[in-house]
Order: structure tokens, then sequence, then C-alpha cells
């Protein structure tokens, strides 16, 4: 169907930031055949149910033409799940397969935002050394049940960024580790 044909819904609520905008128009750009197997989705009045970030990067590529599937005789309601149902990401990413099964430069140029694996934090080379902040810092509380979550950054000011949307935690901070005492609310 010609680009011109398709109109963008006014009610989509997803955006698409600058720099993964760039990497969907190099997507759509190298791997065309995409299109056809994952086709813009619209209803009988021709605006975009499902895909309008592709749309709008097939725009700017360059693009005049592109398949679509039509989704018809659904109520205004069944096309406002669609949009949402269709943007919802179900499953989750098995990092430890990724690490040792793909290429990190290829899953980065495809869009994937990966965890800094050449900061020396990959699965492939942590080890529960790694892990053990026991060295660093005191035990929080007394529970004999502690657990540690680990969340690696892509740097200091990322780091800082997220955790002062929670300013009622306890942290500590020990070089380039920071200890938070979860006994206190996050809200």
């Amino acid at each position: 169907m010609l680009i011109s044909q398709i109109k963008p819904n006014p009610e989509n609520p997803r955006i698409i930031k600058d720099h993964k905008f760039k990497q969907l128009v190099e997507s759509i750009k190298s791997f065309p055949q995409m299109l056809e197997l994952r086709p813009i989705v619209i209803d009988e009045n021709n605006i975009v149910l499902g895909g309008n970030m592709r749309l709008k990067a097939c725009t700017e590529a360059g693009l005049t033409d592109v398949p679509v599937i039509y989704a018809k005789d659904l109520t205004e309601e069944q096309k406002k799940e669609f949009i949402i149902k269709d943007n919802v990401g179900y499953g989750e990413w098995d990092w430890e397969d990724l690490a040792n099964s793909w290429d990190a430069n290829l899953l980065t140029e495809w869009g994937l935002d990966i965890p800094n694996w050449s900061a020396g934090h990959s699965i492939n080379n942590m080890s529960e050394d790694d892990l053990d902040l026991s060295e660093e810092f005191d035990a929080i509380g007394i529970s004999k049940n502690l657990q540690k979550v680990v969340f690696v950054f892509d740097g200091a000011e990322d780091a800082e960024s997220w955790l002062k949307q929670f300013p009622n935690l306890e942290i500590k901070k020990n070089s380039q580790v920071w200890q938070i005492n979860l006994n206190t609310p996050f809200i």
C-alpha cells in the first residue's frame, strides 16, 4: 500500500527517541524484507493500529510502498486493546544465552539495549566473587536470609539518576558500589 494512503494513529501512546528511531530507520534500510514478515496493521480507515513507529521510519527511509494487514470489523474498544497489546513486551531476554551465543555488536546494531558487557560485567566473566559485596559493606539489618540484587548501569551518572527516583531509600556509597537498605520504603 502507498505510504501516503496510511494515516498515523493520533492516539498512539508509543514514542521513539532519536537514537532508537535512527536504529529503526537503518534496520528497515538494511532488512526491508522484515516489513513483509511483520506488516503494518491498519483499520478500515487506513489508520495504523500496529506499526506507527515503523511507518514513520519507512517514510524517513524513503519507502513509498509498505505491506499492510487490514484489521477489519474491530470495535473501537478492540482497536484500543490491540494498540496496547501489540506493544507490550511479555517476554524477557535470556541474557546468559545472548552473552554466550550471540555477537554483542550485532545485537546492538539490531537495536537491542544490552548491559555494558565491554566494561567487564558480562555474564561470561562474572563470578560469585564479583557479586560478593560483604568485604565492602556490612550486612543490612539482622536478617538471616539476606538477598543481594546487583544492578549494572552504564556509568555512575545513570546509577545516580535512577537512585534519585527513590529519595526515601537509605543508600551507602563506596567507590562504584551502592548499598541500598531495602527495609526502607520505596515510595
